[in-house]
């Protein structure tokens, strides 16, 4: 039984992992900005200033011995300011991380992003040895973060997720969901795109491992289910998940990269029609096995959008 601190306890992905810490048997303390009640009773959920302004860390460690930190803007977003970025993922990680070596914290989780050493497609397999080549102020953030959490001398884990699909998603990934809920055939058959996506079940239990495991620490893990899929695979999983068949016409990808580009949104297609595909072997090697199948799991998302929709 451990003593974890978990910010951005309410995200998505937070407050999943919240309520698995809790079941595990950890004493769990869930930061957020607005505390609500719904973590089992025994976490103890605490309020937390807005990250755009120093935060006060440690009234918040105190009595815990690590802490996993999800906090900070999770995806890069048009219309934010490259300050905002740098203050909420950099400077509020630097002044966590070196407070947690004042201390005594003996284990930070920093849950960083594939972004952190790829632009939104890459032709290269990204691993955890791939140079760094971030290419915007998100993955910039993230990158830098990175870096102040190795050198504040407080013992820690880092995790580079790829894509995270799970029940109230957002972003990308639902425009993509209400694409395949259409009734009619799509022009997607020739996208032969393979890109990584992760369960966010998978995610939780990749920290659970690495909480457990002392050689984790020191490390840094890409995290992406093992299998990647083809934007064709992509949507045929959701369709089958809303019970309809692929219907996926063969048109030519290209069509779709020029009439994104025409209207400035080029990156918006390298997001969704370009390769990004990741190795998790590493994180593997380490003990980690991921329960979650990608096809089952994307039809899994698609069923339960269909019965709440």
């Amino acid at each position: 039984m451990t003593r974890i601190l978990v910010t951005g306890a309410s995200g998505f992905v937070g407050r999943a992992l919240v309520t698995e810490l809790a079941n595990a048997g950890h004493i769990v303390r869930a930061a957020m900005r607005q505390p609500a009640d719904v973590f089992p009773r025994s976490v103890e959920a605490v309020a937390v200033s807005d990250l755009t302004r120093p935060v006060e860390w440690r009234p918040l460690l105190k009595g815990m011995e690590t802490v996993v930190h999800l906090a900070g803007i999770a995806h890069a977003g048009p219309g934010i300011p490259d300050e905002s970025y740098d203050r909420i993922n950099r400077q509020a990680t630097v002044e966590l991380a070196h407070t947690a070596k004042a201390v005594g914290i003996r284990h930070l989780v920093f849950m960083s992003s594939i972004r952190a050493q790829s632009g939104p497609s890459s032709t290269t397999i990204q691993t955890e040895i791939t140079l760094p080549q971030p290419t915007d102020a998100y993955g910039r953030s993230k990158l830098a973060a990175e870096e102040a959490v190795r050198t504040s001398g407080v013992p820690f884990t880092i995790l580079r997720p790829v894509l995270i699909y799970g029940s109230n998603v957002k972003g990308n990934l639902a425009r993509l969901m209400q694409i395949a809920q259409k009734p009619w055939p799509l022009p997607l058959g020739l996208c032969r795109n393979r890109r990584s996506l992760l369960s966010r079940q998978n995610l939780v239990e990749a920290i659970h491992v690495v909480l457990r495991s002392p050689a984790a620490q020191g490390e840094t893990y890409v995290v992406s289910d093992p299998i990647p899929l083809t934007l064709a695979e992509i949507v045929a999983a959701l369709r089958a998940g809303y019970g309809r068949a692929p219907g996926l016409l063969p048109i030519p990808p290209a069509f779709f990269a020029m009439a994104f580009r025409a209207v400035g949104r080029g990156e918006e297609w390298d997001r969704i029609g370009g390769s990004l595909v990741a190795d998790p072997g590493k994180l593997l090697r380490a003990g980690w096995t991921p329960t979650v199948e990608t096809r089952t799991g994307l039809a899994a998302l698609a069923g339960i959008a269909a019965k709440t929709s």
